[in-house]
C-alpha cells in the first residue's frame, strides 16, 4: 500500500506540473514576507491584489528560533504549492543582520506544510560543504565552503522534466545567489535541486555569470513558451531588468537593457515577484524600494509578454511590506488561514 501511494504522489506531480509551478485558486491571495519590522516570515491576505490585511497583527507566522537554525533570522519568503496540489513549500534565506551585525550569511531553509499553518523544515549550512547535498561526491562549484559568504534569497520552480540517478523524473529546482569572496568576484546565481520530500538538496550548479553581480531572481514559465527572469543586476547599469531562455538551467540571455523598471529614478529597487491576477492574462511586478525612508513596497503592471512595466503604486494594508512572494488562495485557504491568525494590528 505504500508503494502504491508513493507512486501514485509521483504520478500526480508529473501530471499536475508542465515546468510551472502549480497555480490553484479563484478567491484570494497570500503575501507571504519578510517584515521590515524583524527578519521573521509574516502573511497577509487581500481579495483584489493590492490591498491587503495583516495575519497575526504582521507578526511571524513562523518561528525563525525554530526553522532558521543558523542564525534565526527568515529572510525573503518564497511560498508555492507543492507538485501534487496536496501541500505547499517554502524557502527562506538563513539569515539575521540584527544578531549578526552583518550582510553574510550561510545558508538557507527548506520549508514544507500540509495547511499552511504548521511547517516542518530543514536548514542547510553550505559552510559545511558537500556532506550536507545528497550527490556529494559530485565535482563541486568551490574549493572551500568553508569561506562562503552569502546564500541569498532562494526561489522554487517545479521541474517536471529533471531526471535523478535512478531514473526517475521531477524535482523542484532551487535557483538563488551566491558569494565566496575567497573564489569568486561578485555574487553569481546558482541552483540546487531538492527531491519531492523537500529535505535534500544536490551541489549547486552556475546558471550564469554575465560578469557582474547578480541577486532576486524571479523565474515564471510565460505562453509564448520561454521562461522569464526578473533579476536585480548590481553590476552595468543597476536595477530590475528581465531576461528569458527556452530552458530552465541554460540559456540564460543577458537582460532586456531598453525595457526594466526605471520609472523609480534613482532610487534603488530589489527583491521583485511576479503574479497574475485571476482571470488576467498580464502580470503585476511587485517590489521593495529599498532606499527610502521609509521604504516603499510597490507593484507595478507588466504585459502579457512580462514587459512594458509602468504604473507603479504602494501596496496598501501591510505593517512592513518586504522580499516575498504571492500566491493564490482558494476560498477554503483564505477563511482557514483568515480565522486560525486572526487579522488587523495587535
Amino acid at each position: 500500500m505504500k508503494r502504491i501511494l508513493i507512486l501514485t504522489a509521483m504520478a500526480v506531480c508529473s501530471a499536475a506540473a508542465t515546468a510551472q509551478n502549480l497555480q490553484k485558486g479563484t478567491y484570494g491571495y497570500l503575501y507571504c514576507h519578510m517584515s521590515d519590522g524583524g527578519e521573521y516570515t509574516a502573511y497577509a491576505l487581500s481579495r483584489d491584489g493590492y490591498n491587503y490585511e495583516d495575519l497575526n497583527g504582521g507578526k511571524a507566522v513562523i518561528d525563525p528560533q525554530v526553522h532558521a537554525r543558523i542564525e534565526g533570522g527568515q529572510r525573503d519568503a518564497y511560498i508555492t504549492r507543492s507538485c501534487d496540489g496536496k501541500g505547499y513549500v517554502m524557502v527562506t534565506t538563513d539569515m539575521c543582520v540584527a544578531k549578526s551585525r552583518k550582510w553574510d550569511n550561510y545558508g538557507i531553509d527548506l520549508l514544507k506544510s500540509d495547511d499552511l499553518i504548521h511547517w516542518t523544515s530543514v536548514t542547510f549550512d553550505y559552510r559545511q560543504g558537500p556532506a550536507i547535498f545528497m550527490n556529494p561526491g559530485a565535482e563541486s562549484v568551490y574549493k572551500d565552503w568553508r569561506t562562503i559568504n552569502r546564500v541569498w534569497a532562494p526561489q522554487i520552480f517545479w521541474d517536471p522534466d529533471y531526471v535523478w540517478d535512478d531514473g526517475s523524473r521531477g524535482g523542484y529546482m532551487i535557483y538563488y545567489s551566491m558569494l565566496n569572496r575567497p573564489e569568486e568576484q561578485y555574487d553569481r546565481m546558482y541552483y540546487s535541486y531538492a527531491d519531492r520530500s523537500f529535505t535534500r538538496l544536490t551541489q549547486p550548479r552556475l546558471l550564469f555569470d554575465w560578469g557582474y553581480a547578480t541577486i532576486d531572481a524571479d523565474i515564471n514559465l510565460l505562453d509564448d513558451g520561454l521562461y522569464h527572469m526578473l533579476i536585480k543586476k548590481e553590476g552595468g547599469q543597476p536595477g530590475i531588468y528581465t531576461a528569458t531562455s527556452a530552458r530552465l538551467t541554460t540559456g540564460w540571455g543577458e537582460p532586456v537593457e531598453d525595457d526594466y523598471v526605471s520609472f523609480e529614478g534613482r532610487k534603488k529597487c530589489e527583491g521583485s515577484s511576479a503574479f497574475q491576477l485571476i482571470g488576467d492574462k498580464t502580470w503585476r511586478v511587485a517590489y521593495i524600494q529599498y532606499s527610502d525612508n521609509p521604504k516603499h513596497y510597490r507593484i507595478c503592471k507588466a504585459d502579457a509578454n512580462l514587459r512594458n512595466f509602468h504604473d507603479p503604486v504602494d501596496i496598501k494594508g501591510v505593517t512592513g511590506p518586504q522580499h516575498g512572494s504571492f500566491m493564490r488562495l482558494t476560498r477554503k485557504e483564505y477563511k482557514r488561514l483568515r480565522k486560525h491568525f486572526g487579522t488587523g494590528s495587535r
